[in-house]
């Protein structure tokens, strides 16, 4: 019963798409339908950088004092860094295990070449997007 319910679908979408003509569109539709798209209204977006200038120039001026408060403070301060204790950062299984690895100089140079095509690369897009969307 299914197959000759789809032998059925199958003729009458056959005598359906026979019988109907093929439907031309008038002489002027496409200037009117690019009439119609000239009018919309266009909303221009400004770019808004996520960081903005005074927010820069905040983390600057804290890395400024930063450095310049630890090169001038001579060490004379205790300094709470010294009561942590790092030998669990060197002192373990993982890092013995890794201390034994050597890396294939072919690898090393894959990741060296791939950095630098990586750098190339993220300035060349940055400026083909950029005058893509101007």
């Amino acid at each position: 019963m299914n197959n000759e319910t789809d032998k059925y679908l199958d003729d009458l979408t056959n005598k359906v798409i026979k019988e109907s003509s093929l439907e031309t569109p008038s002489v002027d539709f496409t200037v009117s339908v690019m009439n119609q798209i000239s009018g919309l209204n266009t909303t221009s977006i400004t770019y808004k950088p996520l960081i903005s200038k005074w927010g820069w120039t905040l983390i600057f001026v804290i890395s400024v004092a930063l450095v310049v408060f630890v090169m001038y403070d001579g060490g004379t301060s205790p300094s709470w860094l010294g009561t942590i204790d790092f030998s669990v950062l060197y002192d373990n299984k993982i890092i013995s295990a890794l201390s034994n690895f050597k890396m294939p100089k072919l690898f090393v140079y894959a990741m060296l070449l791939f950095g630098l095509m990586f750098s190339i690369q993220i300035p060349y897009l940055k400026y083909h997007f950029n005058k893509r969307f101007e």
